[in-house]
């Protein structure tokens, strides 16, 4: 197949990534193939090559974007300066956090899930951004000790990987349909602060 949309250089690699999503999101990650995906953007079958070595490395691009997403959402919650407590602060951070997997089912599977991190080979700049990801949430779990809103009883570590695992595991149950009521979500997310900060935080 020859190109049918002449793509400037800069502009061909977004566009791949917005197609495989959408194939992705209409028929799974087995229903990707770079040669779909070539077909549904229209250019060659050679031509995504040029930006991602294979479908790894594109759905690794994908789960990288989706890192890129979900930190800056959590950022600008962070960087607000107003009165709110810091126990509102972190709530508003968990809230965020399930929100972003429930409106970005796909996109978080291939952050966390096993398509890349168990069948696949996630690529460094993921590794690096993943990484990163998670020092910022240990960042706040410090930061939420200093202020007496989560307990200190253990590191600032292990209280973040735990921590991220309550939020993780309610995440994938909302995806995977266990949990059905999403109007509920923001209930189930302070539900989840009350069971896992301090009984005396302000």
């Amino acid at each position: 197949m020859t190109d049918t949309k002449p793509y400037h250089h800069g502009e061909l690699r977004p566009a791949l990534i917005d197609a495989a999503n959408a194939i992705i999101r209409d028929g799974g990650i087995e229903g990707l193939s770079m040669r779909r995906l070539a077909d549904q953007v229209g250019v060659s079958r050679t031509a995504p090559y040029h930006h991602f070595k294979d479908k790894n490395a594109l759905l690794c691009a994908i789960a990288e974007i989706g890192f890129e997403a979900q930190d800056r959402m959590i950022r600008e919650i962070l960087d607000v300066e107003d009165d709110a407590s810091s126990q509102a602060l972190f709530t508003r951070w968990v809230r965020a956090y399930i929100r972003f997997a429930n409106d970005n089912p796909q996109t978080y599977d291939l952050m966390y899930g096993k398509e890349i991190w168990k069948r696949g080979s996630p690529t460094p700049s993921l590794q690096q951004i993943s990484k990163a990801s998670f020092r910022l949430w240990v960042d706040l779990v410090e930061r939420m000790q200093r202020q007496r809103v989560l307990p200190a009883d253990h590191c600032a570590l292990r209280t973040a990987q735990a921590s991220w695992a309550a939020l993780h595991g309610l995440a994938r149950l909302l995806i995977d349909g266990i949990y059905v009521e999403r109007q509920d979500l923001e209930e189930i997310a302070d539900t989840v602060v009350a069971l896992i900060t301090r009984s005396d935080a302000n």
